[in-house]
């Protein structure tokens, strides 16, 4: 008689759990139910031009600390428009990109989409933008001895922010740095045996 009663007890908690479960099983979006632990769900998250308390300036968007580099970025220490940091950067800088047919063709890729438009295929300044009278004045060949004399460094340099004469701006925000390099390794290297 236990062993029935016990079984009957057991199956009406079982049939109770089963309501209770199906019962909180709600398909109306607009009450989404208890949250556990709410303060994760809604956590304070401030706008970056929100006041913010927990700092002395009431700023939320804060300055960072001073000598700390963003995960990604490398410092660049040259100043744009100036001669001297241009030659500073020519003997200064290597070129850290192994040159092997790897790296010419990852570095073609990367011509034909960020160059070749001002530059031209051959990269004689005969570029769609030039023959096409979009642009005023032909750009630099990058073939001739003008160019082909630089340092990686300094081609580097003109790359990442812009030439002196404001002609060509500034690529640092398009290109990557290692790109950068194997654009170069492809001018020297493949570009100028044509």
């Amino acid at each position: 008689m236990n062993k029935v009663k016990y079984q009957i007890l057991k199956s009406a908690f079982f049939i109770l759990f089963l309501i209770v479960g199906l019962s909180s099983c709600n398909h109306d979006k607009t009450k989404p139910g208890y949250a556990y632990m709410p303060d994760m769900y809604y956590s304070l998250a401030y706008n970056a031009n929100s006041e913010n308390p927990v700092f002395k300036n009431k700023m939320t968007n804060q300055m960072p600390v001073p000598g700390t580099i963003a995960r990604g970025h490398m410092p660049y220490p040259y100043q744009a428009k100036n001669y001297l940091d241009q030659i500073a950067a020519g003997n200064e800088l290597m070129n850290p990109v192994e040159i092997n047919l790897q790296t010419l063709a990852e570095g073609k890729v990367q011509f034909d989409i960020y160059c070749m438009s001002c530059h031209g295929e051959l990269g004689d300044g005969n570029g769609y933008l030039y023959t096409s009278k979009l642009y005023p004045m032909k750009p630099t060949s990058l073939i001739e001895s003008y160019v082909q004399s630089k340092k990686d460094g300094e081609i580097f340099h003109v790359i990442t922010v812009g030439s002196l004469s404001g002609l060509m701006g500034a690529h640092a925000s398009q290109i990557n740095a290692e790109d950068r390099w194997k654009i170069i390794n492809y001018i020297r290297n493949d570009l100028a045996k044509k």
